[in-house]
């Protein structure tokens, strides 16, 4: 009686009401989001295809380059015009082939590398200057000790007659010179060049007669 009865309660039901509905805010903020990242992915994927296209995407090797021809017509642009063009050289020079033909070239042996080349095979009415317009070229006449290193010796009678001696700066000028030299037509006759055989001194040779 003093305390009052408890009155049995029923359970209770709670209920959550959510929308499937985004909000018009959210909803906005998310296809701005969508949008800016279709942009970031196509301004991605165009510039990736300018970098390829700049940079030549799939070329293995790069294109030839003219070097060769630049060396060669600096070369010529070096060589004063008193003396004879590279391109003039090669013009009325014979090919391997046409020289294999011809019975001056048989046997042919460039010979031992020296700084002195034989030339032979000369028409006869060759002259010192004119074995001095095509070799002139591989000597350097700025240099003094090139000028004087630089010899002609063309010989005019007996059974020389028709062949020459010539001497450069270097063997790396005379070894040029042979190659491309070599079976020039002068005067309607292709040149034979070969290096010098270096005479031995007689000294040597007594000397060795006496060991013997």
């Amino acid at each position: 009686d003093v305390f009052e009865q408890l009155q049995h309660v029923g359970h209770k039901k709670i209920e959550f009401h959510i929308s499937t509905e985004i909000p018009a805010v959210l909803q906005i903020n998310s296809e701005k989001e969508e949008k800016n990242g279709k942009n970031l992915y196509f301004k991605y994927l165009y510039a990736s295809t300018e970098e390829i296209s700049n940079t030549g995407f799939g070329r293995i090797f790069p294109a030839p380059s003219s070097n060769d021809k630049m060396e060669t017509e600096e070369e010529d642009d070096e060589i004063p015009s008193e003396f004879i063009s590279r391109k003039d050289l090669e013009k009325s020079r014979l090919s391997r082939e046409e020289m294999e033909k011809l019975s001056v070239f048989k046997n042919y042996e460039p010979g031992d590398p020296n700084c002195r080349i034989y030339v032979k095979n000369l028409a006869k009415q060759v002259q010192e200057k004119d074995l001095k317009f095509i070799f002139g070229r591989y000597v350097d006449f700025q240099s003094e000790v090139e000028r004087n290193m630089f010899d002609i010796r063309l010989m005019k009678e007996g059974r020389m007659k028709g062949q020459a001696f010539i001497g450069l700066p270097n063997e790396k000028a005379a070894a040029k010179a042979l190659k491309e030299a070599n079976g020039y037509v002068l005067f309607e006759k292709p040149m034979v060049v070969q290096f010098a055989r270096s005479a031995r001194p007689k000294q040597d040779a007594n000397e060795g007669k006496r060991k013997k």
